[in-house]
């Protein structure tokens, strides 16, 4: 065999292999599309198979902001002076923020903290308003959550304290109460990507960290105004949210535990056939998680948290400590797990509590997958069809798009997971079904409490267009069809 003959025998075979591979990552990604859209199928037609037969009435607090948002490498900088990455409760000069910030980030965890400088934070704010590609919209989690309660049919009431050019961008079927004010509460929302580097650090998922100086929001301002409406509104569903603007903030003595009070006796006010959901966040101060399980918790019918919060308040219950990070993207098992020992804790807490609800629900909501945990024959209802909405609320929010395109989704939820990390059995995911769904018991000393465990896989959006309200559209998606 000549030389020539050689090389071409050897660049034909060359060739075969490139072809070969191409088609075989050509196939890899042809199947993966398939799934997605297999996915895709299944979880619209659960999230459809369930109407409304009337508008619930939704009544909502506390607070509202507005939003500023920031793509973070354009306003925070590495450099060496940031040193080794540590948290603090509040932030008080920029070399705590950058350190804070570097904590949070190598984690992927999301965070939120008061800065306690006023003249620093409307520094950021204006320079971050310089950037062409900042951008404002209306915030806090209460607002967002009302938006979203009536984008799906619900008439809502809206406990918050607003400016009137605020008040404007609030959709019509919302009623705020609560008064103007001179000056809106502004939270600073710094998003990155994932994959995004800063200094040493990669980030592990997309996310934001979000700081704020607020006025009105940590008073629970327009609680008073919101009790005279409440009777007459007789809502559904009452939503307790933002109480993370208590967190860290300076009040005086005996202050927070009063209007923490005042919240508790509005929703010991609430009529039994009101169902009660209190939205979690993300709370670093001790004693005021303490407090919260005093006088917040035992007063609800369902919570609503995601991966770092449920770690946060297991941590709380059980340790009495808090959690300040937890791994971005936890085991299904792990989850469920947390969801248990929370149910059965928080029913057992509230057994020698007067006046304490019987918690019904439990929704956590990560990355990727939804789990609903509802007590069967309770007055919560298509809990598999709440999962399934809550997954694709949560693509459409982050992707910024009311249609689901797979080109620009991916499942990183495992093909199987297992119900317990200690006893528990195996469920595969079906594309086709793909939210999975049983019944088990949960032992109280008691008694036994039959339940309903729900989890729904996420398509997670690949271009991340906003992560900053996720939770909030998710919660919200997921109440509306069991109300």
């Amino acid at each position: 065999m000549t030389v020539l003959t050689k090389k071409l025998t050897c660049g034909t075979f060359l060739t075969i292999i490139v072809v070969l591979v191409a088609i075989y990552f050509r196939n890899q990604h042809d199947e993966l599309q398939n799934r997605l859209r297999a996915v895709l199928h299944g979880l619209e037609k659960l999230e459809t198979r369930h109407g409304m037969s009337a508008r619930p009435r939704v009544a909502i607090g506390y607070g509202a902001c507005t939003d500023i948002f920031i793509d973070t490498k354009y306003l925070l900088h590495y450099s060496p002076r940031v040193g080794e990455p540590t948290h603090f409760d509040e932030i008080s000069n920029e070399d705590e923020l950058l350190k804070s910030f570097a904590y949070y980030f190598r984690h992927g965890a999301a965070a939120e903290r008061y800065m306690t400088d006023g003249e620093l934070f409307d520094k950021l704010v204006e320079r971050a308003k310089s950037f062409s590609s900042s951008y404002s919209a209306i915030g806090g989690n209460a607002p967002v959550m009302a938006m979203r309660f009536n984008k799906e049919g619900c008439d809502v009431l809206l406990a918050a304290k607003m400016t009137r050019s605020l008040k404007l961008m609030i959709p019509e079927g919302v009623e705020v109460v609560g008064g103007e004010v001179d000056r809106d509460d502004v939270h600073l929302i710094l998003e990155y990507k994932y994959g995004e580097v800063w200094g040493p650090y990669t980030s592990s998922r997309a996310n934001r960290y979000i700081l704020h100086n607020d006025a009105n929001n940590p008073m629970i301002s327009s609680l008073e105004d919101f009790d005279e409406l409440l009777p007459e509104f007789r809502p559904d569903l009452f939503v307790v949210s933002g109480l993370q603007m208590m967190d860290n903030y300076p009040f005086e003595r005996g202050v927070r535990t009063q209007r923490l009070n005042k919240i508790k006796h509005q929703m010991i006010k609430q009529r039994q056939s009101t169902k009660i959901h209190f939205e979690m966040a993300s709370f670093v101060e001790k004693n005021l998680m303490m407090e919260l399980q005093d006088m917040v918790i035992p007063y609800t019918d369902s919570l609503g948290m995601n991966e770092q919060e449920v770690a946060n308040l297991y941590n709380s219950m059980y340790y009495g400590n808090v959690s300040l990070v937890a791994d971005s993207t936890p085991r299904v098992a792990t989850i469920l797990d947390y969801m248990r020992f929370l149910f059965k804790l928080i029913r057992q807490r509230g057994e020698g509590i007067t006046n304490s609800r019987k918690l019904t629900r439990i929704h956590v909501h990560t990355l990727a997958y939804q789990a609903i945990l509802t007590v069967k024959n309770s007055a919560w209802k298509n809990t598999m069809a709440a999962a399934a909405k809550a997954s694709l609320v949560a693509h459409r929010h982050v992707c910024g798009t009311s249609t689901i395109d797979v080109a620009k989704a991916t499942l990183i939820m495992d093909d199987s997971f297992s119900t317990s990390k200690v006893s528990g059995t195996r469920i595969p995911m079906n594309t086709e079904k793909p939210v999975s769904c049983w019944d088990e018991v949960i032992k109280m000393s008691n008694r036994d409490i039959a339940v309903e465990v729900c989890v729904a896989p996420v398509l997670v959006c690949t271009e991340a267009s906003q992560t900053a309200g996720g939770g909030d559209n998710i919660s919200s998606a997921g109440l509306v069809l069991q109300i």
